[in-house]
């Protein structure tokens, strides 16, 4: 009986196995950008006359910033904005609220911060802006409490 199909030879299955080889995927493309590695952790001495650290105990750092206020205000300030509480930190730290500070030409929001208590009872009493007999404001500073 004839064949309805001519028998590929060997060389034509090598050719075919060869065209299809090209098909395989390329390699994934090198990143354009890594992410740095993390810092490394340094480990340093205390001064002298620093307590030394217990060990498994953490520390708490605080950062003042200090912004420029006249103290005084031909209007009122805008209303307080809503912020948002974070945990404390540690016991001895108190959320001071942020406040409008005037620059001199309008308001400028100063975000409230944790703050260290100077006493371990000791009460933060917020600032706040009064209105005078002349129609200014000016700028009551918060204080701590014993």
């Amino acid at each position: 009986m004839p064949q309805k199909f001519p028998i590929l030879g060997l060389s034509s299955l090598a050719a075919a196995a060869a065209l299809l080889a090209g098909c395989a995927s390329a390699p994934p493309p090198e990143p354009i950008a890594t992410a740095p590695p993390p810092p490394a952790v340094v480990n340093v001495a205390p001064q002298a006359g620093t307590p030394a650290m217990i060990p498994g105990s953490t520390t708490t750092t605080t950062v003042t910033t200090t912004y420029h206020s006249t103290g005084i205000a031909p209007m009122p300030p805008p209303p307080a904005r809503d912020e948002l509480i974070p945990p404390s930190p540690g016991p001895q730290m108190v959320w001071e609220p942020g406040n409008w500070s005037f620059n001199g030409t309008g308001w400028d929001w100063i975000p409230g911060h944790d703050a260290t208590r100077p006493q371990p009872a000791a009460q933060w009493i917020p600032g706040h802006w009064a209105q005078q007999s002349d129609g200014s404001w000016v700028w009551i500073a918060g204080q701590w409490t014993s």
